[in-house]
């Protein structure tokens, strides 16, 4: 339901003014990257779990946060929550139908800078092929470290939905009214991107 939500990051070269630095496109790292959600159980209880891999790329400059493009998707089928029965239910056409919505998208669309250097990024997340505009709160991104090749960058979003909103409309209801599953969801995504060193230059 959520999270860490999400990444298809085809993000195109950013439109620049003359004289400005171009945009790097960074790679998301899968194996250092995660989408998790939270949801309430009963009203009692959290319910956390992690999605499947995260792919996708990012479009930025390395310096400037307002460069930030992405575009992220997330595989539903690896879906854990450690109970094999909920996350086939969470699965099945009740939740995310994953048969016939394999992934999670987000796209972005814009930067809106906060203080002390916060921002959140502003962009549409399609769940079970709905598609609604969120803002996500990120922490980040690190400053680009050099590893052999390749230099890598990581941060961290987070953002709550309301996950009817997305069709994932099931419902069941307790003895004293409330609800089994929470609506609102807490999703929090980790990404780490790379991209390819720049050769030193030659004397």
């Amino acid at each position: 339901m959520k999270k860490t939500l999400l990444a298809v990051f085809a993000a195109a070269a950013i439109a620049a003014p003359a004289g400005a630095q171009q945009a790097d496109v960074w790679t998301i790292d899968a194996a250092h990257s995660s989408a998790q959600f939270a949801v309430k159980h009963m009203m009692v209880s959290t319910v956390r779990g992690t999605l499947g891999q995260l792919t996708g790329t990012i479009a930025w400059d390395g310096r400037d946060v307002k460069t930030i493009r992405a575009d992220i998707a997330i595989d539903v089928a690896g879906l854990d929550t450690g109970v094999d029965k909920r996350d086939e239910h969470l699965r099945s056409a009740d939740f995310f139908d994953a048969a016939n919505h394999p992934a999670i998208t987000f796209t972005s669309k814009r930067v809106v800078p906060g203080a002390a250097g916060a921002f959140k990024l502003v962009g549409d997340l399609t769940i079970r092929g709905n598609t609604k505009e969120v803002a996500l709160e990120v922490e980040g991104p690190s400053a680009p470290q050099k590893m052999g090749n390749n230099v890598r960058s990581g941060a961290t979003a987070t953002g709550t939905i309301n996950r009817k909103e997305f069709g994932l409309a099931w419902s069941r209801l307790i003895e004293t009214g409330g609800a089994v599953v929470g609506d609102e969801v807490r999703m929090t995504i980790d990404v780490e991107a790379t991209r390819p060193a720049v050769p030193a230059a030659q004397d």
